[in-house]
């Protein structure tokens, strides 16, 4: 449910949003102040991809502590966990966009962790960038994967769960 509604949020946004280096912040603030409702529809879509981060550790939770991750059910536990993983990536990516202070050395902190990684962080970095530095590229690369890549993954992950859910039955837990 979450999931539609921030999609549902996510279009109407989506046309009024300009993902560039000189209009990204621009446009949030025309979305908030010029836009009919569109302050809600961006606080809505804010707190709805928050709660939704809140429920699916909640969902997390549940299914180890009642066991539900084990036999027969060890793939529908890495399609949840992969669901989980691409979430977290939709926050991620989406921090960036109103093109801020705070959401440019957010993205500087959080794309230089990947360069941690041994052997490969420093490709990691480029790759997550799109170049050396967070800019324009890095704007529309985040643009890409929140409104494309990742809502893509998550429709094919979410059918592969709820798949499996319905081929296996719910779990009875403990």
């Amino acid at each position: 449910m979450l999931f539609m509604f921030l999609l549902f949020t996510g279009i109407l946004l989506s046309i009024y949003y300009a993902p560039s280096e000189s209009s990204a912040y621009q446009s949030i603030k025309y979305i908030e102040r010029k836009v009919y409702l569109g302050g809600l529809m961006r606080s809505l879509h804010k707190w709805s991809a928050n709660l939704m981060v809140v429920c699916l550790v909640i969902h997390a939770i549940r299914v180890f502590v009642t066991g539900s991750y084990k036999k027969p059910r060890e793939l529908n536990w890495v399609a949840g966990s992969l669901l989980f993983i691409v979430t977290l990536g939709f926050g991620f990516t989406g921090y960036l966009l109103p093109w801020d202070q705070k959401a440019y050395w957010a993205t500087v902190v959080g794309t230089s962790m990947a360069g941690t990684v041994p052997l490969i962080g420093h490709y990691l970095t480029i790759l997550l960038r799109g170049g050396p530095d967070v800019n324009g590229f890095t704007l529309l690369r985040f643009y890409s994967l929140h409104v494309l890549w990742l809502p893509v993954a998550s429709i094919i992950l979410l059918w592969v769960h709820f798949h499996m859910v319905r081929q296996q039955g719910i779990s009875g837990g403990l």
